[in-house]
């Protein structure tokens, strides 16, 4: 989405939670790819995939669904693992134990939902004055939200909407869509997806080799 800039919550202190960069090299590492081939393949820089991995910095939501879509898996993929244990975390999301990922541009998505949810996913969405997620992306699903507090300015292709607290919206995920806190204080949106899925067979060496001859991954 957006240049990285220091992200506050009002969950937690400031930690590591919610950052991907241990992740981002298991998936990575596991796919058999080198920094220059993923850079290669989600369309970044090696530079910017190596301060993530380290975690000295968040992506923006486009580069991190642009990452997933690259190594074939789900963004929830990201989510750190929270702290829940035993049988509850199947069916029960304690407010201290959400799993969480830290964007860029003060954006941080909490996940709601448990393990035994596999093709929706609840979020508890909450972004900084001025947050925005300033360059339009698609993806595979619908998406429907609830603005809890603050405004939302939710941009569908060319049409811009603005949201206060009580309003609703939905949309097919594969509309263009952006979408920012224009506010001067916290915007929270309850934020449902379903889950868009990439091929289980995605071979990202394969995809490389395309990419290589010019054709698409």
């Amino acid at each position: 989405m957006t240049a990285p800039q220091t992200a506050t919550t009002t969950l937690w202190p400031p930690d590591h939670r919610g950052l991907i960069g241990a992740r981002l090299k298991e998936f990575r590492q596991a796919r058999g790819l080198t920094l220059k081939d993923l850079a290669v393949l989600a369309g970044t820089s090696i530079g910017h995939l190596s301060q993530l991995e380290r975690d000295r910095a968040s992506p923006s939501v486009k580069t991190l669904y642009t990452i997933s879509r690259a190594l074939g898996i789900a963004i929830g993929r990201f989510f750190d693992d929270g702290e829940g244990d035993g049988k509850e975390t199947q069916h029960v999301v304690r407010k201290s134990k959400r799993r969480h990922i830290k964007f860029a541009a003060g954006i941080d998505d909490y996940r709601l939902t448990g393990d035994a949810v596999s093709q929706l996913t609840l979020l508890y969405c909450t972004l900084a004055p001025g947050a925005a997620v300033k360059v339009p992306y698609t993806h595979p699903g619908e998406e429907a939200g609830f603005v809890a507090s603050g405004w939302l300015e939710l941009v569908l292709e060319d049409t811009k909407i603005t949201l206060e607290v009580g309003d609703a919206f939905s949309f097919s995920s594969e509309v263009p869509h952006r979408y920012r806190n224009p506010g001067k204080t916290e915007t929270v949106v309850i934020w449902a997806t379903s889950i868009g899925s990439y091929p289980h067979n995605h071979d990202a060496k394969a995809s490389l080799k395309r990419h290589s001859r010019g054709g698409k991954s």
